[in-house]
């Protein structure tokens, strides 16, 4: 049996897991920092990556003591090593080199992004390729053939803001507080998200996305019309940025021919986003893999998942590499 431990500091959450075989999470700790940087209105570097530091160590003792493993169980070190900001990658991949060396026990670096792919694994090991996946957060938003394990295509990206992004500058416009996509995921379950027709941008047939306009556009409305409810709002808001991810995703998937259609990243924790997928993929004939919760936003056993296959099909990383925070998907 291979036993990973699994490292992740990409940003403003400490994780980390053991997962064994790949699949199997015996534990995946995560430690948010959330209403830290809540005050400042999102994450602060140089804060981030001391806290990384405060809590990587107690967080360790942690999840070891859950999976009930001793240092001499462990058979991999994986940790992320971009994308992501380059002072909390080198928290995360300094301990895990570290211990690498203290156990004697190979290491593996993880793409970031690669591990919200293999997210959907965790839970529905026997996923086979190929399939679409649309990775939608903070700082990305992509929708990726997956034409095999370790062999991805990029049918569509954002041309300026992630839908994320847009969520937490909407929320923050609003003086409706930090993280934005939470927020407004909450406050627009009382709110009618057809009241105001917010454009849909890009609806062009290809796979790429905006979202800056479409901020903008919610800002001018604000403006405009300073007596309409909030909740109103931020529901039609959510639903024009639901409605184009969709839409997208489904073309995409129907231009390469597949039948699957899975979901990663902070904001595939969107109630609106996971329930109106699942039926449009119902309602189109496709199956639809939507992760838990625990799974979408940032963690470690995600890491552990892409490590282990990682490890298992090209072998250990060097120790000489380091961290790179602009690491993209198409660097794999």
């Amino acid at each position: 049996m291979s036993i990973c431990l699994a490292i992740e500091t990409s940003c403003d959450e400490t994780s980390i897991a053991i997962v064994k075989d790949g699949v199997e999470v015996a534990s995946n700790v995560v430690s948010s920092q959330v209403d830290l940087h809540a005050v400042f209105g999102g994450v602060v570097p140089e804060v981030a990556s001391r806290l990384h530091l405060e809590t990587i160590h107690p967080l360790l003792n942690q999840a070891m003591a859950e999976a009930k493993v001793e240092p001499a169980d462990i058979t991999l070190i994986a940790a992320t090593h971009g994308p992501g900001l380059i002072g909390a990658l080198l928290v995360g991949v300094s301990a895990a080199k570290a211990l690498s060396l203290a156990w004697d026990v190979p290491y593996i670096e993880v793409n970031h992004v690669e591990g919200h792919l293999f997210a959907t694994f965790l839970e529905s090991p026997d996923l086979q390729a190929p399939f679409v996946v649309l990775l939608v957060a903070g700082g990305h938003t992509q929708i990726v053939h997956v034409v095999n394990k370790g062999e991805y295509k990029i049918l569509g990206s954002t041309i300026d803001d992630a839908a994320g992004e847009a969520f937490d500058k909407v929320a923050r416009y609003m003086d409706l507080g930090y993280p934005g996509g939470p927020i407004i995921d909450k406050l627009a379950e009382s709110g009618q998200n057809d009241l105001i027709k917010f454009p849909r941008a890009l609806l062009d047939g290809s796979f790429d996305f905006s979202f800056s306009g479409l901020k903008t556009s919610v800002v001018s409305y604000v403006k405009k019309n300073p007596e309409v409810n909030d909740a109103d709002i931020v529901a039609s808001f959510q639903e024009a940025v639901v409605d184009v991810l969709i839409k997208k995703t489904i073309a995409a998937a129907e231009f390469v021919e597949v039948s699957t259609i899975c979901i990663g990243g902070g904001v595939a924790a969107n109630s609106r986003l996971r329930s109106k997928l699942q039926e449009k993929c119902e309602s189109e004939g496709f199956d639809c893999k939507v992760p838990s919760l625990e799974y979408c936003t940032d963690n470690a056993a995600m890491i552990a998942a892409a490590g282990q296959w990682r490890f298992d099909s090209q072998g250990a990383s060097s120790l000489d590499g380091g961290a790179v925070s602009s690491l993209s998907l198409e660097a794999i």
